[in-house]
């Protein structure tokens, strides 16, 4: 007996001393994209016409550990246990040496442009028109565009050819041979933010001539930038929400928004959760953690939850009980289920199913 014991303080002594390459995943807040975070509105929305909201469209979080944080071998075997928690390798989580610095700021970045495909998608979803235009998304480092462009110029044009996507930065820089000069005709990122302020078109344009570099693989003129694509909104949409990262909360944003323009309340009054990332046309793509988003919104009241299509198989192996899930492919497909939720037809929802 004393020997067994001895035994079994030493193991559960270094189970709590030795560190194992692993992170834990657990239900994170729920936010209502309808309410208030912090004393303040989630969604503002000012120089357009807003309308009274109730119930919930609750967007659904995850929480992780910190990628400096050491799980031990007792935790580790606990988390699994947990039936709302899940353990997973670290590297999963913070691939390829990733801190959780570089984790944060990419998730910021996923969360800002999130922001702006929900606007941009909840406008498409209404018909309310949003204008585009290819702007400088980055300026690498001691590259011939550094000091002669500047993140958030707007790109007009590239030797004279009107460009619309960012591909055609690209597409016209590599017509020129490493060494040539490239001519970009640009709005600069101070009067181009003054003249979405006023809600005016840019009038200040300048030319910058650009000598081309040789790619890394050498098979292609460069000048070291990225672009990207800016939107300009006809009325201000403000989402004001702090310590949240990453994309998966683009469909509830964009539901929010069109509950805010739209006379008709979206929810009736019902607490309806869910996740999502959404492009700019309204197209709902996958996340992660969904099984631990269900959990958190099912504890927070959450009736029903829209669902990624690409998640659903996943979702309903392992339903909360009360809670019903709904399929949705496009910000269409949800507004069209909540309008089925508000007349009662729930027999009519597309479900998820675990085939």
């Amino acid at each position: 007996m004393l020997a067994s014991t001895l035994v079994l303080i030493c193991l559960l002594i270094a189970g709590v001393l030795i560190p194992v390459p692993y992170a834990e995943m657990s239900p994170g807040p729920t936010v209502n994209t309808l309410g208030e975070a912090r004393g303040e509105p989630v969604l503002s929305i000012s120089g357009r016409k807003t309308y009274p909201t109730d119930g919930h469209l609750n967007m659904t979080t995850v929480r992780v550990t910190s990628a400096d944080y050491k799980m031990n071998a007792v935790e580790a075997v606990y988390g699994w246990l947990a039936h709302d928690n899940v353990v997973v390798p670290h590297d999963t989580l913070y691939p390829d040496g990733k801190t959780e610095e570089q984790s944060s700021q990419e998730n910021a970045e996923e969360f800002s442009q999130s922001q702006e495909s929900a606007k941009v998608a909840a406008l498409g979803e209404l018909g309310i028109p949003v204008t585009s235009r290819v702007i400088v998304a980055t300026v690498v480092k001691d590259s011939p565009a550094e000091g002669k462009l500047h993140a958030g110029d707007v790109i007009r044009a590239v030797d004279g050819v009107k460009v619309t996507e960012p591909g055609d930065v690209a597409e016209q820089v590599t017509k020129r041979k490493p060494g040539q000069d490239v001519e970009f005709t640009i709005v600069p990122a101070k009067e181009a933010a003054e003249a979405e302020k006023a809600r005016k078109e840019p009038t200040v344009t300048r030319k910058v001539v650009i000598r081309t570099a040789t790619s890394e693989e050498g098979d292609r003129a460069i000048v070291g930038i990225q672009a990207g694509t800016d939107h300009v909104f006809p009325f201000t949409i403000d989402i004001n929400l702090a310590d949240v990262g990453g994309p998966s909360a683009g469909l509830m944003f964009a539901l929010g928004i069109v509950d805010k323009l739209t006379p008709e309340s979206l929810t009736d009054g019902k607490f309806i959760a869910g996740t999502g990332t959404i492009d700019d046309k309204g197209k709902v793509g996958p996340i992660g953690g969904i099984d631990m988003k269900l959990v958190g919104a099912r504890n927070a009241g959450a009736q029903y939850f829209l669902t990624p299509a690409d998640n659903c198989a996943s979702a309903a192996s392992d339903t909360p009980d009360g809670l019903t899930l709904i399929k949705v492919d496009t910000i269409d497909d949800a507004t069209k289920s909540l309008e089925k939720l508000r007349k009662g037809d729930t027999a009519d929802l597309p479900r998820c199913s675990a085939g």
